[in-house]
C-alpha cells in the first residue's frame, strides 16, 4: 500500500517464477449439454506458475473428492508435483476456518492435510474475497480463457468421461500458444518446468470420500440421498464405499464389489441388472418389471438380440423355464466378452436352439473364428474353421414337417425297420432231430 498525492493506493510487484517450484489451482462453473440435457458442472484448473502449463478436468460437483481427484490427474498429467506450494482460494474441501487476524493461518481439512503430506507440497492461502484475486491472477485468468476457447458454445456430450477425454485433447492443443509478449511457446517453457519437478509417490492417494453403508433387502445403499446396486451375496452387510468425483467404488476388503458412475440427483440410482441374477434364477417372474431391467434397456446393456432370445425361449420353453435360459446367458456376460455373448445369441435364435448352452457353444466359436480378439488372448495361428450348423429338431417337431425348417435337408431316408433281424434269426435257428427230442423228455421224466 502506497500513498500518492494524499490517497492510499495499491501497489503491485512483478514476480519472476522458478521452473517447477509453483502451481495455482480453482474452480470454475462451466455449462454443458450432458445426455441432452443443460447441465450446470464444475471446472477444475491446475496451471504451473513458470510455463503456464494448465491441466482441466470437469466434475459434476466441486466437493473435496473432486478437488483431490483433479490433483491427482494434474500431477499424472505435468509427470510431477511443484517443489514449492501450490496457492488456492479458501476453498472448504481444503480450509476448515480462516484465522482472522493471523495472517495465512488457517485449520485446515484433516483429510487434506493427509493428501498434501502423500505428494509432498506446501499450501498458500491467498487473502479472502477480492483483495486475494491478484495473488493467483495467473489462474483466474485461465479459468475464463478456457471457458471462452473451448466451453463456447456449449458442448453436447453423452457423459463426463466423453467430455474430459476432449478437454485432454484441448490441453493438449494448448501448449502451442504464446501467453503475452513470451517469445518461447507453453510446450517450450514447460520442459524446463517438468525437469525442476519432484517426482511421484509410488501409490497414489484414494481420492474418494470413505463411508460404510448397510445393503438392504432390495441389494441397494444409500450414499448422499442416491442409491447403489450391489452384489445379493451382501444382504444385510455393512460395505465400504469409496465416494469419487465422477464415481462410486464398493469393496468388500479389498475387493471390488461393485462399480457406478456417481449420481448427483437426490432420489436417484444406479442400478445393475447383473446385481440381481442369482435372485432371479429363483424368482424369475420378477424380471419383467424389474427396475434393473428397465436400467439396463436405457444403458443399452440388454440389447435387441437379448430381448429376441428372451421371446423365442419362452415360446419354447414357457415363462418361466424361458426366463431362467435367459438369466444363464446373462450370466456369461460375467466370463465372456459382450460381442461374443450377442454373436451368440443371434446364431441361437437364428438356428432355433434357444437355449443358454447353445448360446456359450456359439459365443466360443465366434470369438475363436476372430483369433481370440474379442476376448484380449493372443492365440497361435489356426486354419479355417468348417462350419458345422447347429439345428433345432424341437423347433421343426413344432412347427409344419412340410416346410424347411432351420436349414434342415429334406429328409430322404427309408423308414426304419427290423426285417433284417427277423432274416437273422431265422438264418441261425438250429435244426433238432425229433427222435432225439423225444428221449430227452424220455430221460428228463
Amino acid at each position: 500500500m502506497e500513498v500518492a498525492a494524499g490517497r492510499r493506493v495499491e501497489a503491485f510487484v512483478p514476480q519472476e517464477h522458478v521452473p517447477g517450484y509453483e502451481a495455482e489451482v480453482d474452480f470454475g462453473e462451466v455449462w454443458v449439454i450432458l445426455a441432452g440435457v443443460k447441465t450446470k458442472c464444475h471446472l477444475f484448473a491446475f496451471r504451473l506458475c513458470f510455463s503456464g502449463r494448465a491441466v482441466h478436468r470437469i466434475y459434476p460437483t466441486q466437493a473435496q473428492e473432486a478437488f483431490l481427484e483433479g490433483h491427482i490427474a494434474a500431477f499424472h498429467t505435468i509427470g510431477g508435483i511443484p517443489t514449492g506450494q501450490i496457492k488456492y482460494d479458501n476453498l472448504t474441501a481444503a480450509v476448515q476456518s480462516v484465522l482472522y487476524g493471523q495472517g495465512r493461518a488457517r485449520v485446515e481439512n484433516d483429510r487434506w492435510v493427509l493428501f498434501r503430506s502423500h505428494y509432498g507440497f506446501d499450501s498458500f492461502y491467498c487473502q479472502p474475497g477480492i483483495k486475494g484475486a491478484h495473488e493467483k491472477g495467473g489462474i483466474e485468468g485461465d479459468v475464463g480463457r478456457f471457458r471462452r476457447t473451448w466451453l463456447s458454445p456449449m458442448p453436447v456430450v453423452d457423459s463426463l468421461a466423453e467430455l474430459n477425454e476432449k478437454v485432454i485433447g484441448w490441453d493438449q492443443a494448448d501448449e502451442d500458444r504464446r501467453i503475452g509478449s513470451r517469445i518461447r511457446t507453453v510446450a517450450a517453457d514447460y520442459a524446463l518446468d517438468r525437469d525442476a519437478l519432484a517426482g511421484l509417490p509410488v501409490d497414489d492417494f484414494d481420492p474418494g470420500l470413505p463411508l460404510s453403508p448397510r445393503v438392504d433387502r432390495s441389494l441397494l445403499i444409500t450414499v448422499r440421498m442416491a442409491k447403489y446396486s450391489v452384489p445379493s451375496r451382501f444382504i444385510g452387510r455393512q460395505v465400504r464405499v469409496s465416494l469419487r468425483a465422477s464415481e462410486l467404488v464398493v469393496y468388500d476388503g479389498r475387493t471390488v464389489i461393485a462399480h457406478h458412475p456417481r449420481v448427483v440427483a437426490r432420489g436417484a440410482d444406479s442400478i445393475d441388472l447383473d446385481h440381481y441374477l442369482e435372485v432371479l434364477q429363483i424368482k424369475p417372474g420378477a424380471l419383467p418389471g424389474s427396475t434393473a431391467l428397465a436400467r439396463a434397456r436405457t444403458a443399452g446393456v440388454f440389447t435387441s438380440a437379448h430381448e429376441a432370445f428372451w421371446a423365442a425361449t419362452r415360446r419354447v420353453n414357457g415363462d418361466a423355464a424361458g426366463t431362467r435360459q435367459l438369466i444363464d446367458v446373462l450370466l456369461l456376460h460375467r466370463s465372456m466378452p459382450a460381442d461374443d455373448v450377442i454373436a451368440g445369441l443371434v446364431a441361437a435364435v437364428r438356428i432355433g436352439a434357444v437355449t443358454a448352452d447353445v448360446v456359450a457353444v456359439e459365443a466360443r466359436r465366434h470369438a475363436a473364428a476372430l483369433g481370440g480378439a474379442s476376448s484380449g488372448r493372443h492365440l497361435p495361428t489356426q486354419p479355417p474353421l468348417v462350419e458345422h450348423r447347429v439345428v433345432s429338431l424341437t423347433q421343426r417337431r413344432l412347427l409344419d414337417p412340410a416346410a424347411v425348417i432351420a436349414g434342415l435337408p429334406v429328409d430322404t431316408r427309408p423308414a426304419p425297420s427290423v426285417a433284417g433281424y427277423d432274416d437273422l434269426l431265422t438264418l441261425h435257428r438250429p435244426v433238432v432231430d425229433p427222435a432225439l427230442s423225444a428221449s430227452w423228455k424220455e430221460t428228463a421224466s
